[in-house]
């Protein structure tokens, strides 16, 4: 496993993940719900900015690696998916929402674990809308767990309208990667189905 500045941001990201979460598990003797919410936020924030930084910096430096390009996106998930859960725990997002953001991701990566193993992983790499998608993400999650008002917004009301729209690019960039797909699902599909009848 190589260690350099990158991977180092990149498990950094994964050591903040227990800390948004394990936060709000304080007793309200040691921080009040308000300290709670902002420190979690905080923390998301530190985590989403190490997402561009390791990034930046692994091809600013040339310091990209398959294991880093491995970690990078499940730290990703991982960070996004245990948010999810802590605000839906705490009535602050639908769970119908979570539940398809969540499901994406988990779906795509699958995807991409096969596109890879068939040796056609550029065809689902990662494009602008999953970028977006991704950014709308890390705006409206940090929002939401910050749950007071900012520079006279209500964050709530303002994450909320962003995680709607999340989930609208969540399912808009699952159907375009299932759509680059499509050709070589169908034709291994195909090819299954034609193997027994070949025996």
């Amino acid at each position: 496993m190589p260690l350099n500045i990158p991977i180092l941001l990149t498990w950094l990201r994964v050591a903040l993940i227990p800390l948004v979460v394990g936060v709000f598990y304080l007793p309200d003797t040691w921080m009040t719900m308000q300290a709670k919410n902002l420190t979690a936020a905080v923390f998301f924030i530190v985590a989403a900015a190490t997402d561009w930084l390791d990034g930046f910096l692994a091809r600013r430096w040339n310091q990209t690696s398959s294991f880093g390009a491995f970690l990078d996106p499940v730290a990703d998930k991982l960070m996004v998916t245990a948010a999810l859960l802590s605000l839906l725990a705490l009535d602050r997002v639908n769970d119908l929402i979570a539940l398809v953001i969540i499901g994406r991701e988990i779906t795509i990566s699958a995807l991409r674990e096969w596109m890879a193993q068939i040796g056609a992983s550029r065809s689902v790499a990662v494009n602008f809308l999953g970028k977006l998608k991704t950014t709308v993400q890390m705006v409206a999650i940090p929002l939401l767990l910050f749950h007071d008002r900012l520079l006279g917004v209500d964050a709530t009301v303002l994450g909320t309208w962003l995680i709607y729209v999340a989930a609208v690019l969540t399912l808009w960039s699952m159907i375009y990667y299932m759509k680059l797909a499509w050709p070589q699902i169908r034709e291994r599909s195909g090819l299954a189905a034609r193997a027994p009848a070949q025996k």
